[in-house]
């Protein structure tokens, strides 16, 4: 079992799925889930999963914001009913390898888990992907779900 579990979450299948992973690797009362979205601008309109709907390719920073929010509301739902108590919610700016790298350093996570493939997979493709930079970085366990 884990205590600090660090789920990137951007709305994709894949992170859903590893969210599904994460609740079943904590301890339910001595753990701590730490859900992490990171707004990006995606080059296509997409719709992300737990129901918030379509988010548009031109939306602007506030609207990301505040899908992102939302997206983070429906999946610490989805993690209470999967049998999390400890939620902490995070929406934080920037790049977002940088970030999770930071957040998982500064709250002393000690696994992360998240998605092989995200919302951008064409420029994963391309540059490399958010989950193959964070393992081959990260100062902790990083666990990478498929679907």
């Amino acid at each position: 079992m884990y205590t600090r579990i660090l789920v990137p979450i951007d709305g994709s299948e894949h992170a859903k799925q590893a969210l599904s992973v994460a609740c079943k690797l904590l301890d339910e009362k001595a753990s701590t889930l730490y859900l992490l979205h990171v707004p990006e601008t995606l080059s296509y309109t997409t719709t992300l999963v737990w129901g918030i709907g379509a988010v548009n390719a031109e939306a602007n920073l506030a609207e990301r914001e505040k899908a992102g929010e939302q997206l983070l509301r429906q999946a610490a739902k989805s993690a209470q009913e999967q049998g999390a108590q400890r939620i902490e919610e995070l929406l934080t700016r920037g790049d977002p390898v940088r970030v999770i790298l930071d957040t998982a350093n500064m709250v002393d996570i000690d696994t992360i888990v998240m998605g092989s493939r995200g919302l951008s997979d064409l420029a994963g493709v391309v540059i490399g992907s958010v989950s193959h930079k964070i393992g081959h970085s990260a100062k902790c366990r990083v666990i990478t779900v498929s679907e």
